[in-house]
């Protein structure tokens, strides 16, 4: 059985479509969804309850545990906790699954190997020009070709799953999960899904200076699974045949670069003002 595991933390405006994005799924073999609203000051866990009866009539379980303290990692081990099935889906709440991606994941899981599986991440088009541009750009580069890289919703069998235990104090959860499986081990399914990428510049470093930090985290802490990356290396022609292919987009991305480093330094000198995006 699959279960889905979606940590919400004040997600009102998201958790509604996700959910009906969800059970609106093609038939699998059995599935349960469990909502972990964590450090909520809205109506998150309202929201998600109130699909009880649209699971029901799909044949689901949903649970939602309202967590007081918020933390994507203490939602992932609680949703962990309280999950039943031997394949286990984590899915961001802002998230929206076509309706293919969960049996699908749910057939490239079924197998005695362990294995990790992804669909084919889309990012809708945003709002922001810059974010636009970014997108556009950030979806030329080596890791976003790679197979499965799983941002935003990645799965595991129960084999793949035996390989760590509870979710560590860690900043990328995901890229932790990933590393824990040999490229070929990863399975990429056909159907997509959409994964918004935040808006506006600001924003746009906030969140990178995040994957950053948390790359540089699991390198410290978790040196000898890095060795499992397996994406094409990059290279400086690869690098400038992209910048010519879209001037714009290397210029916004460079843009976010610069102003992630210069952030770095300011944190070095005790003086971070770094936020969690959204």
């Amino acid at each position: 059985m699959l279960s889905v595991i979606i940590p919400a933390s004040n997600e009102a405006n998201y958790i509604g479509p996700c959910l009906t994005a969800l059970f609106a799924s093609n038939t699998v073999l059995g599935a349960e969804v469990i909502v972990v609203a964590n450090g909520c000051r809205d109506d998150t866990a309202a929201r998600a309850q109130g699909f009880a009866e649209i699971a029901t009539a799909k044949g689901w379980r949903l649970q939602v545990i309202g967590l007081p303290e918020g933390g994507k990692i203490g939602a992932l081990n609680a949703g962990d906790a309280a999950a039943t099935g031997d394949m286990r889906a984590y899915l961001d709440a802002d998230v929206i699954v076509s309706p293919d991606v969960m049996a699908q994941l749910e057939q490239a899981l079924s197998t005695s190997a362990p294995r990790y599986a992804s669909g084919r991440a889309v990012i809708p088009c945003a709002k922001s020009a810059v974010t636009r541009a970014y997108a556009r750009f950030w979806q030329t580069m080596p890791f976003t070709q790679s197979v499965a890289p799983g941002y935003g919703l990645f799965a595991v069998n129960a084999a793949g799953r035996a390989r760590w235990g509870a979710f560590p104090d860690i900043i990328s959860d995901d890229t932790f999960v990933r590393l824990h499986f040999a490229p070929s081990e990863r399975v990429g399914v056909d159907a997509a899904y959409h994964w918004p990428m935040i808006e506006g510049f600001a924003a746009l470093v906030r969140v990178r200076r995040r994957q950053d930090a948390g790359v540089a985290q699991l390198a410290q802490s978790y040196p000898d699974i890095l060795a499992k990356e397996g994406k094409a290396p990059l290279g400086v022609l690869g690098l400038l045949r992209r910048a010519v292919a879209d001037p714009l987009g290397f210029a916004t991305y460079a843009a976010v670069s610069v102003a992630v480093k210069a952030g770095a330094v300011k944190a070095r000198r005790g003086n971070s003002d770094w936020t969690r995006g959204r």
